[in-house]
């Protein structure tokens, strides 16, 4: 697959998409250059900002097995990668898989179940497989999560720890439509009733899995200068000297950078990333990885601010 393939793949996507949801091109590439580097997204907006339906269109329109997991407070570890239960008709144990055995993995209200059940998915994400009873079991290469929450409650929910977080690569702000978007949301869906469904909006898949692995090896191939690898790391390490963050982030978000930064540059038709593929790509990816000071929570700072305003003070390469 060439890299102009890979433009037309993530305009395809992008396109259908569209079709079920309104107003989301960039939630869309987003996901697209996640996949394309190996990555997992968290998705963050109010109930009704159509989470699960990007989700689910995402998965339909790239052909690939699509798992969901409505996370609660009583979920336990085990109803998520599986155990080994009795067998009575054979009198052995047998595995029985979890719902982490897919491809895209829809993690819906992760923060709505205890930490001791949101670990669970951290070998899961980190290294594509899961440990049952002693024994190492192995999930697809195109494993991805994609975990929604909301942030408008704080009650009877359990926030993700920074190193549940680390593992994501990016955190999408799913906002609200703007008034043209949400007349044609309306219009789309007003006459209907029930959870809406991609197969209905029309949307249809446009690639499998071997057009993804193409498209992830076509990725590899994209250069990245020493310029730009030095630019990565200055906007990472100050991160670290701000005075208004209490950490900054870690070296593996400097690699996260670089490898997401080559794969917007493939979706681009380039085979060389420039720094404005690093701008673009630094606030959803660096806004979970960075822990406010007290001064800067009290006086209502944002992480989205200080990101922003390290990326107009770190000297980007011409």
């Amino acid at each position: 697959m060439t890299l102009e393939d890979v433009r037309a793949l993530g305009a395809a996507i992008d396109a259908e998409v569209s079709k079920a949801v309104v107003g989301q091109s960039g939630a869309t590439r987003l996901l697209t250059i996640a996949l394309l580097s190996g990555g997992h997204v968290l998705l963050e907006g109010a109930p009704g900002t159509a989470k699960t339906l990007l989700a689910q269109s995402f998965a339909r329109t790239l052909g690939l097995d699509f798992g969901r997991i409505q996370f609660t407070p009583d979920l336990m570890p085990g109803d998520i990668i599986g155990a080994s239960l009795f067998n009575f008709q054979t009198s052995s144990f047998q595995l029985t898989r979890g719902p982490v055995f897919t491809e895209l993995l829809l993690a819906d209200e992760i923060n709505r179940t205890p930490p001791k059940t949101q670990a669970a998915l951290l070998e899961a994400m980190q290294e594509r497989a899961v440990t049952i009873d002693g024994e190492t079991q192995k999930l697809s290469d195109r494993f991805t999560v994609v975990a929604t929450q909301n942030p408008i409650e704080q009650q009877g929910v359990y926030p993700l720890p920074e190193a549940q977080l680390d593992r994501f690569l990016f955190k999408l702000a799913i906002d609200y439509p703007d008034e043209a978007g949400e007349r044609a949301i309306v219009a789309q869906y007003g006459a209907r009733t029930g959870s809406p469904r991609p197969a209905d909006s029309g949307v249809a898949q446009i690639a499998d899995g071997a057009a993804l692995a193409a498209a992830s090896d076509a990725v590899l191939g994209v250069r990245l200068a020493d310029e730009i690898i030095g630019y990565v790391v200055a906007l990472v390490r100050a991160t670290r000297g701000h005075p208004d963050l209490a950490n900054g982030a870690s070296p593996r978000a400097a690699s996260a950078l670089a490898a997401a930064a080559r794969a917007a540059a493939a979706m681009d038709g380039r085979d060389y990333v420039i720094p404005d593929d690093v701008k673009l790509l630094a606030q959803p990816l660096l806004r979970h990885r960075v822990v406010l000071s007290p001064s800067a929570e009290i006086d209502g700072r944002r992480a989205d601010d200080i990101v922003a305003q390290l990326i107009d003070r770190v000297e980007a390469p011409r």
